[in-house]
C-alpha cells in the first residue's frame, strides 16, 4: 500500500514526522520518501506544502485503513478548514495493492493521483516500478507527462525514520 502525506500549517516537517510515527503504530512502514516542498493546488492562496510518500504493509480492508488514517490525522492535530484549504496534516491512500473501485470510500487508486506532481514525485522515489492499476503507467511516466507547474522541490531535511530510497 502507498500513502501520500502533506502539511502546510505550522511546523510542516514535525507534522509529517508525527504522522509517520503514528502510522508506524498501526502498520509496518517499510519505505519513506524524502520530504518535498510543493506549490498549493486548488486553493492557491495558502502556504506551500511539504509532502512525502510511504509504503506500508496493512492486513485489513481499505475502509479500515481510511478510518485508521483519519484517526492519525486527528492525533497529529488536523483541524477542519475547507476543501483544498490549509491543513496540519493530510494522509491519503494512493494505492491499495492494485485494487480499483469507485465506491465506497476510499476510491482506489486515489482519483486525482495522475494529475498531482506533489504525490507522484515522492511516490516515484520510493516505488520506481509501481504501475497505476488502471492506466498501467509508472509514477515516473505520469510525472513526466505533467506540466512543470505547480512545482515540487526536494527539502534538504530528510525524515529520520526513512530508509534509503531503493533505485
Amino acid at each position: 500500500m502507498y500513502l501520500g502525506l502533506g502539511s502546510n500549517r505550522g511546523d510542516r516537517g514535525a507534522h509529517l514526522e508525527a504522522a509517520l510515527a503514528e502510522i508506524g503504530r498501526i502498520a509496518s512502514v517499510f519505505r519513506v520518501s524524502c520530504f518535498y516542498r510543493s506549490d498549493p493546488v486548488g486553493y492557491e492562496n495558502q502556504p506551500e506544502f511539504w509532502n512525502a510518500a510511504a509504503a506500508i504493509l496493512w492486513q485489513d480492508s481499505p475502509e479500515a485503513l481510511l478510518e485508521a488514517l483519519q484517526s492519525v490525522e486527528r492525533r497529529v492535530g488536523r483541524t477542519p478548514t475547507f476543501r483544498n484549504g490549509p491543513r496540519e496534516i493530510d494522509v491519503d491512500i494512493l494505492d491499495f495493492g492494485g485494487v480499483t473501485r469507485e465506491t465506497p470510500d476510499p476510491v482506489l487508486p486515489h482519483p486525482r493521483l495522475e494529475s498531482r506532481r506533489f504525490a507522484l514525485t515522492p511516490l516515484s522515489e520510493i516505488a520506481p516500478k509501481w504501475r497505476h492499476p488502471v492506466s498501467g503507467s509508472t509514477a515516473w511516466e505520469m510525472l513526466t507527462a505533467l506540466p512543470e507547474k505547480p512545482g515540487v522541490r526536494r527539502v534538504a531535511l530528510r525524515s529520520r525514520r526513512s530508509p534509503s530510497p531503493v533505485r
